[in-house]
């Protein structure tokens, strides 16, 4: 007797796995964008295209990383009470450049140059300062309170790698070094489209069996949220031909196409079909992956095209796990996938082998306030909302196949995917 699957994935050949996709965007892309040099504030969210390598040290000489008094150690005793005669003030932007004497101390403000022969800075609350002079309490090591030269940045080290999307505490760094203009990546074109004659955009009126575009206004945001200058193509009709017109001319322009909905396999998921019409051709079209199994990478000449499916959850998903680590990569930056966060999972599941599921939760404490990944009610890859009210991905792996209360899972935020 026949039996319907009700599986959506199961039909139309092997799927690809989600690290061969990955390992074919590392293959076959290479950054496009022209070199710009820009003053430092202008360069923030931009890729930087050169390591930067630091002429001086940092700090340049010895300073004090306290206010106090700067001494010789020699001249305290090691159990009793020292008195030292002052003979000067040092702060930062006015050294003392006199020698420090034996048996004298120099008043010493936080960053102010280390006096000629002083090794230690006592605090001034372990200090006390009558006619001019202090007496200093025993016990304080050689060296203290005292900062190196150096010791933050050596002269000749990479300060900032080339590939860095660059980062307001970057900028720091740069200026830290005398740095003033960084060469950086130009920001990225991309062409954004939806497809479908099922979609209007918001403030129109629907007509029957239409809904608004929701997708464009997602995707708009994350692209430029990663430094990308966005062509809004807005919505195109279901038809191969035109769209096929669109895309071609499109990519004389642009250095990226996204497309958001038509990569399935029905009779009006026509993006495959046009970007070979286009002249272009598609380097996987099926991945192995949930929620969003229907994504397509292509080219039209040498422009990259990547089509992701029409449901939000999905399209948004997918734009994380496989456009993000694209646009990246384009624009010269390191596409290394951010950091996975350790949560106990606060929820049973099940998935099918060999695909690889990310998981819509918010995050809550137990009573020792660890972290626990709660799954969102709703699973459907059209359920937009099931991304505003979480915080975000729970990933997992092929092999799993079923996961209990308690299990260790890996968690990213949004806040970590939704930036370069």
């Amino acid at each position: 007797m026949a039996q319907l699957s009700d599986d959506c994935f199961a039909h139309g050949g092997p799927l690809m796995h989600f690290d061969r996709a990955l390992e074919l965007l590392s293959e076959r892309l290479e950054p496009v964008t022209e070199t710009e040099e820009l003053p430092l504030q202008a360069a923030l969210g931009r890729v930087l295209r050169q390591d930067l390598l630091s002429p001086i040290d940092v700090p340049p000489g010895d300073n004090s990383a306290v206010d106090g008094y700067a001494l010789r150690h020699a001249d305290l005793h090691s159990e009793a009470e020292s008195r030292l005669k002052l003979v000067g003030r040092a702060a930062a932007g006015h050294p003392w450049k006199q020698e420090v004497a034996t048996g004298t101390t120099v008043r010493i403000f936080t960053g102010a140059p280390m006096p000629p022969g002083a090794d230690t800075v006592m605090m001034q609350e372990d200090c006390t300062e009558e006619e001019g002079w202090v007496r200093i309490r025993p016990g304080i090591s050689q060296g203290a309170n005292r900062r190196l030269s150096g010791e933050d940045i050596r002269a000749g080290t990479t300060v900032l790698p080339a590939g860095r999307v660059l980062k307001p505490v970057d900028l720091g760094q740069a200026a830290a070094i005398g740095c003033s203009r960084l060469p950086v990546s130009r920001p990225l074109r991309v062409a954004l489209l939806s497809t479908g004659d099922e979609l209007c955009e918001p403030g129109e009126t629907p007509g029957d069996g239409q809904i608004y575009d929701s997708n464009r206004q997602v995707l708009a945001g994350l692209l430029s949220n990663l430094g990308c200058q966005v062509t809004d193509l807005g919505i195109l009709k279901d038809e191969s031909a035109g769209l096929a017109a669109t895309l071609e001319e499109t990519a004389a322009g642009h250095d990226l196409i996204v497309t958001s909905g038509g990569v399935s396999s029905g009779d009006e998921d026509h993006v495959k079909q046009a970007v070979e019409q286009a002249g272009g051709r598609l380097h996987f079209w099926r991945v192995a992956i949930k929620p969003g199994r229907p994504v397509a990478l292509g080219q039209i000449h040498r422009v990259p095209v990547i089509g992701l499916p029409g449901n939000p959850a999905a399209v948004v998903v997918t734009f994380l796990q496989l456009a993000r680590p694209m646009v990246l990569q384009l624009m010269g930056a390191d596409p290394q996938r951010p950091q996975r966060l350790p949560v106990s999972a606060n929820f049973a599941h099940r998935k099918k082998k060999d695909r690889r599921e990310w998981v819509r939760v918010h995050i809550t404490y137990d009573e020792n306030g660890l972290p626990l990944a709660e799954k969102f009610a709703r699973e459907g890859a059209g359920i937009l909302s099931s991304l505003a009210e979480t915080d975000g991905l729970v990933e997992l792996p092929e092999d799993l196949t079923s996961l209990q209360p308690g299990t260790t899972v890996f968690y990213t935020p949004y806040s970590a995917l939704f930036h370069g």
